[in-house]
């Protein structure tokens, strides 16, 4: 690798190699690929887990990771679902259900975050073991509120609005999820907490002697991380129109892997949030991609292992490039 390859390498990492070539691959199989409205209805259509992405993100830079994403999303799911519909059935109008339905999802993912908080923040229990659990806990909750069964009655608007309307030409939940990116940018850039995730995730005893106390970082990234979760789960669930307990099993994985393949670290400290949204959007064409060109949905799985794979192995060999950069080497 020549001195200039492997600066741009050092500074942008595998993630724009990755997405040029999903790009190239799937326009070559599918000619419906590139067009607007597929691209906009891909986008659309994983909207919701590039907010969770970005809920995963908040604790990896904090030095932590949470397995709960999935359950909080089915709890938020039929918390607000039931919320709605039973205050329709009550008698009230389907804007009041429905600002009562999105208030009830975000206090129950707040909620959430603050049950991992108290446990990894405050406690000092292992992440794995804490998220391991509660999401256990929480999924379970979610099947007793339902008794297993899809919450319906919801308001029409509810799903016309968070699910299927656009502004200026752009789906809603399009929006919502660069507003949600824009937001915690600004937090993590310009705020001491947000500073404060990456020095925890980077060195938690440099960090304690800086005056920073690792525990009540931690416990702040799992909050605003059950909060971001909610806001996706809402908008998952105006797009299926019900509220649903079964939801969510494959998003610890799929946010840990858009992450990671956006360059955030798995020992914590490092990572920005438009290659976490990045990473989200690479594996969002991926699966739009494999299903223009009728791949087998049994591939989709093997398919990210392998991306996940080589990125990790990216990551490894960006870390040895940029240390070689440092040391003049190259």
């Amino acid at each position: 690798m020549t001195g200039a390859a492997a600066r741009v390498f050092a500074r942008v990492g595998a993630l724009p190699i990755l997405l040029a070539i999903a790009v190239v691959v799937f326009a070559m199989l599918s000619p419906n690929f590139l067009t607007v409205d597929n691209l906009q209805s891909a986008l659309r259509q994983n909207a919701y887990i590039a907010i969770i992405v970005l809920a995963q993100f908040v604790v990896l830079v904090a030095g932590g990771f949470d397995l709960s994403v999935g359950s909080i999303t089915a709890l938020v799911s039929v918390a607000s679902a039931t919320a709605m519909s039973d205050r329709l059935a009550a008698g009230s109008s389907p804007a009041e259900a429905i600002v009562i339905g999105l208030l009830i999802g975000l206090l129950v993912g707040l909620g959430a975050g603050a049950v991992n908080a108290v446990g990894i923040g405050m406690l000092k229990i292992n992440p794995f073991i804490m998220t391991l659990a509660t999401a256990s806990i929480f999924a379970g909750l979610a099947l007793k509120v339902t008794a297993g069964v899809p919450v319906s009655g919801l308001p029409a608007d509810f799903s016309d609005v968070f699910g299927y309307s656009s502004w200026w030409g752009v789906s809603t939940p399009i929006w919502i999820a660069i507003a949600a990116a824009v937001v915690l940018w600004a937090l993590l850039r310009w705020t001491r907490p947000g500073r404060n995730l990456y020095a925890v995730g980077s060195n938690p005893n440099a960090a304690r002697l800086s005056g920073i106390s690792p525990g009540r970082t931690m416990a702040l990234a799992y909050m605003t991380s059950g909060v971001l979760v909610a806001v996706g789960a809402l908008l998952l669930t105006a797009r299926l129109q019900t509220g649903e307990s079964n939801i969510g099993a494959d998003l610890p994985l799929l946010s840990i892997a858009a992450a990671v393949i956006g360059g955030v670290s798995l020992r914590g400290g490092s990572g920005n949030v438009l290659n976490a949204v990045l990473g989200a959007v690479l594996l969002g064409l991926v699966t739009n991609g494999m299903n223009l060109a009728r791949i087998e949905s049994y591939y989709e799985m093997i398919v990210l292992g392998v991306v996940l794979a080589v990125a990790v192995l990216a990551d490894r060999l960006r870390g040895r490039v940029a240390a070689a950069i440092n040391a003049g080497r190259v």
